[in-house]
């Protein structure tokens, strides 16, 4: 099966919602989170919430939804919404690759989140969308230090974007947005990722909770 094309015809003013993804094999997802609740469990999560995911906010009219899909060597697999576009998150840490995402796509606005986050919401990414409208990029905090969606107007080019990010610990947001410096940034929305034992049962009711638009 050959992955959908982007559509790179529509208007350059179209927003794009990026959700990135990864084959859902045991032991090569949610590591961190496996170390405290088992690899078994950690995996079936990362499954049943990317699923809720892309389910809740893949349908919604106001952007067109494109996944972006490690490795790249299951970019193809039917696995994945047969209908859905996708592009290959290619190799590097994950600036590099988010880089690349927004590199890639068609002119307009991109938001980037990942898929583990139980708590999204349509009206989320509707809301980061509207906050590009005056800023050049958005971050969704996390209130462990990360963050869950970053977005960007990109009107204007920023090459040291997602430099010298210190990953998966307290300053990524920090460093982040120091490396769009000196765009004009904002925040929106704070959400919970989930990454590890405490945060995986304060999550709760959120998993898998397939909810129309809100």
């Amino acid at each position: 099966m050959t992955a959908p094309a982007l559509e790179s015809d529509r208007a350059p003013w179209c927003r794009r919602l990026v959700i990135m993804v990864k084959a859902a094999a045991a032991g090569r997802v949610k590591t961190r989170l496996a170390r405290d609740i088992g690899v078994i469990r950690a995996t079936a999560f990362y499954r049943h919430t990317s699923a809720a995911v892309i389910a809740r906010l893949a349908n919604d009219a106001r952007w067109q939804t494109v996944l972006a899909v490690t490795p790249d060597s299951a970019l193809a697999e039917p696995i994945w919404p047969a209908a859905m576009m996708r592009i290959a998150q290619g190799p590097g840490d994950l600036g590099a690759r988010m880089r690349r995402v927004f590199a890639v796509l068609p002119p307009g606005p991109a938001v980037i989140v990942g898929t583990d986050i139980p708590a999204i919401r349509n009206r989320d990414i509707a809301a980061a969308f509207k906050t590009l409208g005056d800023n050049d990029v958005v971050f969704g905090p996390a209130p462990d230090g990360g963050y869950w969606l970053v977005g960007a107007a990109r009107r204007k080019p920023c090459p040291a974007a997602f430099a010298n990010v210190r990953w998966s610990g307290p300053d990524a947001l920090n460093d982040s947005i120091a490396s769009f410096a000196p765009l004009k940034i904002a925040t929106t929305t704070t959400l919970a990722d989930v990454d590890n034992g405490a945060e995986y049962r304060n999550a709760g009711s959120d998993f898998g909770r397939r909810v129309a638009p809100a």
